[in-house]
């Protein structure tokens, strides 16, 4: 009696239930579940060695990262606490919270899908064939061979991992964010790679510090959403750009997580096909095109991309 006491101390802890609903999904290590709960590492580090302890959770080395995973003997067939915490998950399933917990996982296993910082191809343990050295990062480094020396400007740059990548084959790269905080660590990152082609600035998307008509590529990855005026945050690249260059958006297609407004900071909840077009062409931006980016199956985050010019201006006849 007094162990099962424990157990149910245990698990009468909403952030563990939490926990344990991820791990059923797959295994994550805690900087994975950190993003996934919205929760403080040292507190998901403390529910893990409680789990641990109580042996419903195992770790496993893979590589230099920490894994976790429900205990086998958990999920066994016939567990009776098991068929309790499942029946309670599938109950539990439509909360906000859980919907929340859910979007963050699929985002997650999405950076995983993409991390080829560890691991140069496919595993074969689902079966998928493992090709040494397979990268999209890398096909996108290549294709920046293909593109000609261009100035660019990385509007919302956040950390600036796109402002560093564009600086690969850009001619210089122009990076804005309202947050001196990220700044100064993209400044620091850039310094770490050597790349000297990149000027950061202090800037509001809708009041950008760049002059008229001298770049070539506006980009707004993933930052439109943060806008407090998306129309003029989209004027401004306009503005910024020469004639004959191109306005580049990577957002969100319209979606219910409204959740991100207060997690996140995001301000719109995405935008929909014919509103990002919209947008654009009301910029005075011509030969307008939107196409889905990316999307996964069970993932509520569709990413649109959009992508405009700007209109060469007529030579008065003499």
């Amino acid at each position: 009696m007094t162990g099962a006491s424990a157990l149910y101390r245990l698990l009468g802890d909403d952030a563990r239930l939490r926990l344990l609903r991820v791990l059923a999904r797959d295994h994550f290590n805690v900087t994975e579940l950190t993003g996934i709960l919205g929760l403080a590492q040292s507190g998901v580090s403390r529910h893990l060695g409680l789990l641990k302890d109580a042996g419903l959770v195992t770790e496993e080395r893979e590589g230099s990262y920490t894994y976790y995973r429900l205990s086998p003997g958990l999920r066994a067939d016939g567990n009776a606490l098991w068929t309790l915490l499942r029946t309670q998950f599938d109950e539990a399933e439509g909360s906000a919270a859980l919907k929340a917990d859910e979007a963050r996982l699929q985002e997650v296993l999405r950076v995983r899908r993409e991390n080829f910082d560890r691991r140069a191809g496919l595993d074969t343990r689902d079966g998928r064939q493992l090709v040494p050295g397979r990268s999209w990062a890398a096909w996108s480094r290549a294709l920046g061979f293909l593109l000609p020396s261009l100035d660019v400007a990385d509007l919302g740059c956040g950390e600036g991992y796109l402002s560093l990548e564009a600086a690969q084959w850009a001619h210089k790269v122009v990076a804005v964010d309202r947050s001196a905080e990220v700044l100064t660590r993209a400044r620091a990152l850039a310094t770490r790679r050597h790349i000297r082609n990149v000027t950061w600035k202090r800037g509001e998307l809708e009041r950008v510090p760049i002059d008229d008509d001298c770049m070539d590529v506006a980009l707004l990855s993933q930052a439109l959403h943060h806008a407090g005026d998306p129309a003029r945050a989209v004027a401004e690249a306009v503005r910024i750009l020469r004639e004959g260059g191109r306005v580049l958006v990577l957002d969100l297609r319209s979606h219910e997580e409204s959740w991100v407004r207060d997690a996140l900071g995001d301000r719109w909840q995405g935008f929909g096909d014919e509103q990002l077009q919209a947008l654009l062409t009301g910029a005075g931006l011509t030969d307008v095109r939107v196409r889905v980016g990316a999307r996964n199956q069970g993932d509520p985050f569709v990413v649109l991309l959009a992508c405009g010019t700007k209109p060469r201006r007529r030579k008065a006849r003499t």
